[in-house]
Parts: C-alpha cells; structure tokens; sequence
C-alpha cells in the first residue's frame, strides 16, 4: 500500500468536497464521522430517506475509454435521483472508492465528477472511503460505491395517497443511457467489434467512448420545485428494468399507466444500439431508460402548469401517457411499439 499516495489523494479532494458545503454541514474532512445539523438545513420534523447505488459495468467502459472525470456524476445521480422520487431533498454524500494500487490523478479526476454531482444536486460531499487492496483488482481498475442521505418533512413523502386513473404521466428526457443496460451495451461493441475509440455514429465529433460516457441526469432540483408547488404526486427514477419495471413500483394496486412510445423520441444512441445488437423493442425497454430518465404522475388539471415548471428548470418534458383503472398489482401497458422502435 502506498500511504504517501492515499495522503495526497485526500490533499488534493480537500478542496473538491468544501465546494459542496451547504447549509448543515458541520467540520470538514479528517474526522471519523461526518457530522450534519437538520435544524440547520431548515427541517422542523425530518424522516431521513437513505440511499447506495454503484454505476455498474459502465466503469469497465470508463477504464478501458481512460476517462475518469464523468463517473463520479453519474455515481451520485443514481443515489439522489433515488432520494428526490420519494419527495426528500438530499443532504449528504459519501463515496467509496476501491483499487489495486492508487493513481492519484485518475482518483482525483473521479472524485472531482462526484463533487460536480453533489454541487448539482445541492447535497454536500462529507467523506468516503480510499480503499487500496493489492491483489484484488487489476491493475488500473476500480470500484465504486456512493452513499446518500435526504430529509423530508413528516407528511410530505411521495408517492402521495391520491394516485389513480386520470393522472397524466409525464417524461423528463434522458441524456443518454445513464448507468444501466451496460454489460448488454459492451456486449454489442463486442459482437460488432467496434472499439470505444471509434467515432460515435450517433454522435457526430465524439468516440464511442465519450458518448456513451455523458453522464446521467440529475434531476434533483426541478422535481423538488415541482413538489414543493404541490404538483407533484408520484415520481419514478427510470434505471434497470426501464418504464415496465420501475413505474408500477409507485403506483396503487388496480392502476394501469397506459403510455405511448410515439410520445417521445428516444435519442440515437439507442436506435443505434438497438439495430446493432437485433435488440427487440420490449427488450430495449426493460434494459434501458429509452429516453426517459424520470415517470412523473401528475393531476391532469396541474399537467400544464407542471410541465411548463419543469420547462422553466431546464427540463425537457413530454406527455407521455395516463393512468387507468386496472386488476391486480400496479402494472405498465406501452403501445404503438413497432419493429423498428426505438429509431
């Protein structure tokens, strides 16, 4: 183990993580816990929502692509996106960070996308882990892991107890693949064998390998102001198992969300990667986002006024269905799927 490097990688993220500060927390880096002060952070009766995610084999694409600086994004995205669905502002992050031997600039670099995430989701970056474990990884690989901690006041967690047909769905646009489907992604690089350096076909002026690497959304901020508006009445953080197994997880019993796939247009890497790899179109939605990173479930009376709210944060929205009445547990019906969706 090389002491002197692990001291130098917390020298130089000392600064990346005060970047983050935010109204809570307390002291810095150093200590063996990290401290947060609730009624600093303005809670008057909190319940604390918690979270832990990784971003999954899309870090083999990171590490043979030799770009480091984006994977901290999407490794706080998977855990705050997770927060905000369920109506909690997320306070605090911690990563863990796992190698053979450690490459201080290739840490650093990562541990500076994690710290861009944080300033993005507003949460504050309070510790981690550097793990140098000789033996276990090859050399030049990595892991990792976040961490999250959110609050919402006692009454205010979503989904809210007025889900039922009539509400209007709405998607909040995706800006790529995020960070699931990708052992199915490398699988068809493989079978198609077609390197991370070659141009992206889909994205004019950038390799495989900087494209498939745009790091995914956060939606944090815009969904908090649409809930805080009283808007918002259900959300669902589109990852593995797509629209098809991710909305019905916050839907009552006896709801059907009826969707049209011609209500979107799901960006070209994933035409791309569908024509590619022969993927069928249920198949592609029950790997990847297609498009929509996050399921809102809306009044149709507010459905207006929440996409227009979401529009002013920078979201790009669509309606994208409605809910119906339906039998049996929660459940997602998507029509107007032909052969050659998603291109």
């Amino acid at each position: 183990m090389d002491i002197e490097a692990g001291d130098a990688l917390v020298d130089a993220i000392k600064p990346l993580a005060k970047s983050t500060d935010r109204p809570g927390t307390m002291g810095g880096l150093g200590g063996f816990g990290a401290l947060f002060d609730l009624k600093a952070a303005g809670f008057r009766d909190p319940i604390l929502v918690s979270s832990t995610d990784g971003v999954g084999t899309k870090l083999r694409v990171a590490i043979e692509a030799g770009i480091h600086a984006t994977v901290g994004v999407d490794l706080v995205a998977m855990c705050v996106n997770d927060l905000v669905v369920q109506g909690a502002e997320p306070l605090f992050f911690l990563d863990y960070f796992a190698t053979g031997a450690l490459d201080v600039a290739a840490a650093r670099e990562v541990v500076a996308g994690i710290a861009e995430g944080c300033r993005i989701a507003g949460c504050a970056l309070v510790g981690g882990e550097t793990a140098e474990m000789p033996g276990m990884y090859a050399k030049g690989d990595y892991d990792l892991a976040g961490f999250s901690v959110g609050a919402a006041e006692r009454g205010a967690l979503l989904p809210r107890g007025d889900v039922g047909p009539g509400d209007v769905v709405l998607g909040l646009a995706a800006s790529g693949v995020h960070s699931n489907g990708f052992s199915l992604v490398r699988r068809i690089l493989e079978r198609a064998g077609v390197g991370l350096a070659a141009p992206a076909p889909f994205a004019p002026g950038r390799s495989l390998g900087e494209a498939l690497l745009e790091p995914t959304r956060i939606y944090v901020k815009p969904l908090l102001a649409l809930h805080r508006a009283g808007l918002l009445k259900a959300a669902a953080h589109i990852t593995g198992g797509g629209l098809p197994g991710n909305l019905p997880r916050v839907l009552p019993a006896g709801t059907v969300a009826a969707l049209d796939a011609r209500a979107w247009t799901p960006p070209p890497v994933f035409a791309w990667l569908a024509q590619t790899g022969g993927v069928a179109p249920q198949e592609m939605l029950r790997v990847f986002n297609c498009g929509i990173g996050m399921a809102l479930v809306v009044a149709a009376r507010d459905a207006e006024a929440a996409a227009a709210l979401l529009a002013e944060h920078g979201e790009a929205v669509c309606r994208i269905g409605h809910l119906e009445s339906g039998e049996g547990a929660a459940g997602v019906r998507i029509g107007n799927l032909g052969p050659a969706w998603p291109a």
